[in-house]
């Protein structure tokens, strides 16, 4: 049975998006939880999983840095697919605790800005509490009595482990809210050639003028479409950045070839990160 690396713990959105993607490829992959996204990455690269699903983006809250940079730091590392999660919040607390008795609510920081509108609207006296996870949101909440009034914004999966009860559910003001994962495997052990999308990493001389346009003209001049372009301080000296493009894979694959050699010639150096399926939960 394969591995797949997740962030803990049990009962977070990631967990919770590893396992919609285990029912859609209808695999019974074993999940095992790191503490950290960077601690994932590296034990599919030190070979201990087979593979590793990490967050990359979040449409409300933007880029997981530390998934880009350990990305933009492995020469052994490869895209396997690309899934894409709609992020659902919900409200719980223990059994018998009514939305009037509420006096707390735990969560993490990003479900906590998620969800602002419907907790200033149904919650304008509760305390706002921050914790290190949505899932630890919850354990507090279960360890909690019923008389302390706790809630927490979590996931359904996280509330079914505590035997939470929901209070309400779907609170996210934006409906749009959605959450990008890669799954990353080792790049000697995976063919990453067909699919939906192309990621390209590489480093650019940023001070000379009009090196990023000329990068960009590799692309628009064989009409390779970009869908998403992101830079990182490369760490080497201020004002020079890594870029991460994101390309769509609907060219002949020569000519995409042909983009990437040229954006090679024009970078200190490049990674193509490979061709992958995009799947949306």
């Amino acid at each position: 049975m394969e591995k797949v690396g997740i962030l803990g713990p049990r009962g977070t959105h990631s967990e919770e998006a590893a396992i919609r993607l285990n029912e859609i490829l209808k695999s019974n992959r074993e999940l095992v939880i790191f503490s950290e996204i960077f601690d994932v990455l590296s034990a599919v690269d030190a070979g201990e999983i087979d593979a590793g699903f990490v967050p990359v983006e979040n449409s409300l809250e933007g880029s997981i840095n530390i998934t880009l940079d350990t990305l933009a730091r492995s020469d052994s590392l490869i895209i396997a697919r690309e899934f894409i999660w709609t992020v659902h919040n919900y409200l719980m607390a223990k059994i018998g605790v009514k939305n009037s008795d509420v006096k707390k609510i735990f969560s993490h920081s990003q479900p906590i800005s998620q969800c602002r509108k419907f907790l200033t609207k149904n919650f304008p006296n509760a305390e706002i509490v921050i914790t290190t996870s949505t899932a630890r949101a919850a354990e507090i909440v279960t360890e909690s009595s019923t008389n302390d009034g706790y809630a927490a914004i979590c996931t359904k999966r996280a509330g079914q482990l505590n035997n939470l009860s929901m209070l309400a559910d779907e609170i996210q003001d934006n409906a749009a809210n959605r959450t990008r994962f890669f799954e990353v495997r080792r790049r000697k052990d995976f063919d990453a050639t067909r699919g939906d999308k192309v990621l390209i990493i590489c480093q650019i001389k940023g001070s000379r003028a009009g090196a990023l346009c000329e990068v960009l003209k590799e692309f628009a001049f064989r009409h390779v479409n970009m869908t998403r372009i992101e830079s990182r301080p490369a760490r080497t000296e201020l004002g020079e950045y890594i870029f991460f493009f994101d390309l769509e894979n609907t060219v002949d694959r020569r000519t995409l070839n042909d983009a990437i050699g040229g954006v090679m010639k024009k970078s200190i150096w490049l990674k193509d990160m490979g061709t992958f399926p995009v799947i949306n939960s």
